[in-house]
């Protein structure tokens, strides 16, 4: 009989542990004329990590028209894309290594669709951060906000 108890506060603590977690699903959506469907995204203070759906509902190439997904503090933006111009595509536009990108999807072309996962950990809550596109050219448009 202990040993069903045992057992079950086992199992108890660790389906608690488990539920603790929490995934917070975003989506979000890029066209062909450099624009995202939303211009904020609202992580709730709850969640433990984030997985963002990006979809290019273009249909340009990633090689024309491609767009990918990057979070980073407010203040960085601009410097993350202007780095990022000579990685090229076969690096998503970002530079190889760059701390001040807190998540990022790849570059994906019209009709393609792309997630990403990153803990809620890299955010403070009440931070200022932005998400971007770093194909060259559309970091000045594509762009929005991302609270917790």
């Amino acid at each position: 009989m202990k040993r069903y108890i045992v057992a079950a506060s086992l199992l108890f603590a660790c389906s608690s542990a488990f539920a603790a977690d929490k995934v917070c699903k975003l989506e979000i959506a890029g066209t062909d004329q450099m624009q995202f469907d939303k211009k904020e995204l609202v992580v709730a203070p709850d969640c433990t990590s984030v997985e963002l759906t990006l979809k290019h509902t273009g249909k340009l190439p990633a090689q024309a028209m491609g767009h990918n997904w990057v979070l980073t503090k407010t203040p960085d933006v601009a410097a993350v894309a202007s780095d990022g111009l000579s990685a090229g595509l076969p690096k998503d536009y970002l530079k190889a290594g760059d701390t001040r990108v807190i998540a990022h999807t790849k570059v994906i072309g019209g009709g393609q669709t792309t997630s990403i996962t990153f803990p809620t950990s890299k955010l403070t809550k009440g931070g200022a951060y932005t998400y971007f596109c770093s194909f060259p050219g559309h970091s000045t448009i594509m762009k929005g906000v991302l609270k917790f």
